[in-house]
């Protein structure tokens, strides 16, 4: 069986579990690669996107094209899906495991894993437990393989939108408590959280002491 996983976004978090992952499953005697253009993508078994910013093209190549959602499908298409419900204040998030077709997130679900939260958790701790969840599912879809069977979606589409970063804009006149889950989510890197005093803006970085 041949493996790939494509990811498109060099700046994306998930980049490290994913060399991690090839590098343990190419010891273990599996032919898998890392691609990181749409165009070092070939012909193959399994095909896994992840964090591509970018429609792949090429679904003809590979009998099964993976990808993964952090929502109980069909429920929560769309962006940043994880972040949203944490911010709506949920703790149990589902991570989808299904089918790439055309139309976006549209396909035969694979498998459902859970992230727990218990609620302190920050935005790198987030990552890691929804990285483990997601090779977790693509392992038992492995395991599996070539029986896998899918079910269809169930149900009415929700869809969240693109966030940006004026999302990560924390209200100075609200109590901190209040927006802890923000603050959670934000990345002190790429996109920390900030607030705007007399016109001009501050970021806020958090990290547990």
């Amino acid at each position: 069986m041949k493996l790939q996983i494509l990811c498109d976004n060099k700046n994306s978090w998930i980049i490290p579990y994913i060399v991690t992952y090839v590098e343990n499953k190419t010891h273990q005697g599996l032919n898998c690669k890392f691609c990181q253009v749409h165009n070092d993508v070939s012909e193959g078994d399994v095909l896994v996107l992840l964090s591509c910013e970018k429609l792949f093209k090429g679904l003809h190549l590979n009998k099964y094209n993976l990808v993964v959602h952090e929502s109980l499908l069909p429920e929560g298409k769309g962006w940043s899906p994880l972040t949203w419900q944490i911010l709506e204040g949920k703790s149990r998030i589902a991570v989808t495991l299904f089918e790439a077709e055309e139309k976006v997130d549209s396909g035969l679900i694979y498998g459902v894993e859970y992230v727990n939260l218990e609620g302190h958790e920050l935005i790198n701790e987030i990552r890691a437990l929804q990285a483990a969840s997601t090779f977790s599912l693509l392992d038992k879809f492995l395991a599996d393989y070539p029986n896998n069977q899918g079910v269809k979606q169930v149900g009415n589409s929700t869809f969240y939108p693109r966030r940006t970063a004026q999302d990560s804009e924390l209200n100075i006149d609200l109590p901190i408590r209040e927006q802890f889950n923000l603050l959670r989510v934000c990345d002190n890197e790429r996109y920390p959280a900030f607030i705007m005093v007399e016109g001009i803006k501050y970021n806020l970085k958090i990290e547990k002491a």
